[in-house]
C-alpha cells in the first residue's frame, strides 16, 4: 500500500496487519542473488534557496554544529585486528523464549540440535548485521534526497553532515561483515528493500523525513541499543554505539524539521502520513521476522512465520522494543493523535502503544554522543 491508495486498501491493511499470508506474499527470497544494481525512479525535485541566513532555524544548526565536532574514523577510531570468532560471541537467549521454539513440538525448530541450534546463531547474526548494512545504504540515498528537497539551509546544512554519516556506516558494516563474519551472505529483505522504494519514490520531501528519519533510523537505533546491549565482542560493540551516536542526531533532525511544518498541514493531509508511518512500522516489524534466515537452514517458512506471530506476548520483549523510539517520536508530531487517533489505534493493535511516553529523540541525542565522551576522557 502506499499512500495514494484508497481507503478500502487502509481498512485492509488494519484487518490484515498480523495476516500470516499477508506477510508471506512479499516475503519473497532474492532470486536474482547476482544482480548488483537496483535502480528506483526519484520522482522529487532538486531545489535551490538563495536564502544563506545559517541559524535561521536555531535548534537545526546547533545540530548541525554538533555534527561537525562528532564525526569519527571507521578506519582509524575501531580495533580492525580484534579477532572475532561469530560462535563465541551469542548471547544466551532468553530461556522462555528459547523453550517456545525449541521444546513445543509443534515448532518448525523442535528437532534443531545443539549444533544446529549454533549455526542458527551465526546466520541471524549474520542476517542482522547484513539488513543494517543495507538500511544504511538506504538512509545514504535518503538523505542524499533531503539535500536535494529540503527548501531550508540549515536543514541542507545539517543533513549533508548524514550523508557522511551513513557512507560511514555502511563501510564498517561491511567492513566487519567481510572480515569478521565470512562475507555478506544475505541480500536486502524484501520488506525493508520495499520500505526504501517508496520512500525515495515519493516525491514529497517531508515524507522522505518521516520514512527514513523516524520510522528506518528510529527502529535503527532501537535495535543497535538491543545489540550493543546484549553482545560482549568488543569491536561490534564499539562500532554499536558509534553509530547510535550518529543515529540519535539523524532521529532527532526529522523531528526538529517535521515539527514546524506538520502542524500547518490539513487533518486529510496527517492522516496520509499516520497511514504511511503504520505501512512503515508493520514492514520493519515483518522484516525481523527473518524469512531469509529459514529458508536459508531448510526451515518451512510460512510455518516459522505463524509460529513467531503466535508468541506469547511476554516473550515478544525483542519485537516491542524495536518500537521504543518511533511511538514518541510520533507523538511529538502529532501523529497518535490526529484526526480520530487513527494511528494511535493501529499502534495499540500491534502492541506498541506503551512506548508513547518513553523520551523522544528530539530531547536525548546529546546523551548519545559517545564519540564526544571518549574525546573528552581521551583529553582529560
Amino acid at each position: 500500500m502506499t499512500t495514494t491508495e484508497n481507503a478500502s486498501s487502509t481498512y485492509d491493511l488494519e484487518r490484515a496487519a498480523n495476516d500470516p499470508e499477508r506477510i508471506l506474499e512479499y516475503s519473497v527470497w532474492n532470486d536474482d542473488v547476482t544482480s548488483l544494481i537496483h535502480a528506483v525512479e526519484d520522482n522529487a525535485e532538486a531545489i535551490f534557496t538563495w536564502r544563506y541566513d545559517k541559524g535561521e532555524r536555531a535548534r537545526l544548526d546547533r545540530l548541525y554544529e554538533k555534527a561537525k565536532t562528532s564525526q569519527w574514523n571507521g578506519q582509524t577510531d575501531l580495533d580492525w585486528s580484534i579477532d572475532v570468532d561469530p560462535y563465541n560471541m551469542l548471547a544466551p537467549a532468553n530461556p522462555l523464549e528459547a523453550d517456545y521454539f525449541s521444546k513445543n513440538p509443534d515448532s518448525p525448530l523442535h528437532k534443531l540440535n545443539e549444533k544446529e541450534w549454533a549455526e542458527l546463531g551465526v546466520e541471524s547474526l549474520n542476517w542482522s548485521l547484513s539488513q543494517f548494512m543495507h538500511g544504511e545504504q538506504g538512509a545514504l540515498l535518503c538523505t542524499a534526497k533531503i539535500v536535494e528537497t529540503v527548501p531550508w539551509i540549515d536543514a541542507k546544512y545539517y543533513a549533508a553532515t548524514q550523508v557522511v554519516d551513513e557512507a560511514r556506516h555502511v563501510e564498517v558494516f561491511a567492513q566487519y561483515l567481510d572480515q569478521k563474519m565470512g562475507g555478506i551472505n544475505y541480500p536486502c529483505n524484501t520488506h525493508l528493500g520495499l520500505l526504501l522504494d517508496d520512500i525515495l519514490e515519493d516525491s514529497r520531501w517531508d515524507m522522505t523525513y518521516l520514512g527514513m528519519q523516524i520510522m528506518v533510523e528510529g527502529l535503527a537505533l532501537a535495535a543497535f541499543a538491543f545489540m550493543h546491549e546484549t553482545t560482549e565482542e568488543p569491536l561490534l560493540k564499539k562500532l554499536l554505539r558509534y553509530v547510535m551516536s550518529d543515529e540519535a542526531r539523524h532521529v532527532a533532525f526529522g523531528v526538529l524539521s517535521l515539527q514546524e511544518i506538520y502542524g500547518e498541514l490539513t487533518v486529510a493531509e496527517l492522516r496520509e502520513r499516520q497511514e504511511f508511518a503504520f505501512e512503515a512500522a508493520l514492514r520493519m516489524r515483518d522484516r525481523f521476522l527473518r524469512q531469509e534466515v529459514w529458508e536459508r537452514i531448510g526451515v518451512p517458512v510460512e510455518d516459522m512465520v505463524r509460529h513467531q506471530l503466535a508468541m506469547p506476548e511476554e516473550l515478544q520483549v525483542f519485537q516491542r522494543l524495536l518500537f521504543s523510539k518511533i511511538v514518541p517520536n510520533c507523538k511529538k508530531l502529532g501523529l497518535l493523535d490526529a484526526g480520530d487517533g487513527w494511528l494511535r489505534d493501529r499502534f495499540t493493535d500491534i502492541g506498541v502503544i506503551e512506548f508513547e511516553n518513553w523520551v523522544d529523540t528530539g530531547e536525548e541525542y546529546a546523551d548519545l554522543d559517545e564519540v564526544a565522551k571518549d574525546r573528552a576522557a581521551a583529553s582529560a
